[in-house]
C-alpha cells in the first residue's frame, strides 16, 4: 500500500467519525491526490478554521484555481458551511476532506475525471 493509499484510508476514517454520511471514496483519493506532497507536511496537511489567511488561501488556490469558480460571496459562504459540517471545534481538519467537502458543496467532481 503506498503513503498516499495509507493518508486516503485516514481521511476516510476521519469522514466517518466526525462527518458521517455517504463518501465517494475515488472522488476523495483523487483530491488527496491533487493536494500533492503537502499531505505529508504535518502543519500543512491540515486547515485551521479560524484563520482568515488560511481561508484565504483555500478559496484562491483551490475553490479559483482548481475548481474554477468565480470569485464572489458564494465562495466564503460554502467555506463557512464546509468548516460548520467538519466541526469548527475539531482542531484536526484535514484539507483533502475539506477540499473534498468543497468540491462535493460546488457540485464540481468532473474537474476530477
Amino acid at each position: 500500500m503506498s503513503k498516499t493509499d495509507e493518508k486516503v484510508e485516514k481521511y476516510a476514517q476521519d469522514f466517518k467519525d466526525k462527518i458521517g454520511g455517504s463518501l465517494d471514496l475515488e472522488l476523495l483519493k483523487k483530491v488527496t491526490v491533487a493536494c500533492g506532497p503537502r499531505i505529508f507536511n504535518n502543519d500543512a496537511e491540515t486547515v485551521s478554521g479560524s484563520s482568515e489567511s488560511e481561508l484565504a488561501t483555500v478559496r484562491k488556490n483551490f475553490l479559483i484555481k482548481k475548481l474554477g469558480l468565480k470569485d464572489d460571496d458564494k465562495l466564503d459562504a460554502g467555506i463557512n458551511s464546509v468548516i460548520e459540517k467538519y466541526g469548527k471545534s475539531n482542531r484536526n481538519k484535514y484539507r483533502a476532506v475539506v477540499y473534498y467537502l468543497l468540491t462535493k458543496h460546488f457540485k464540481k467532481e468532473n474537474v476530477f475525471n
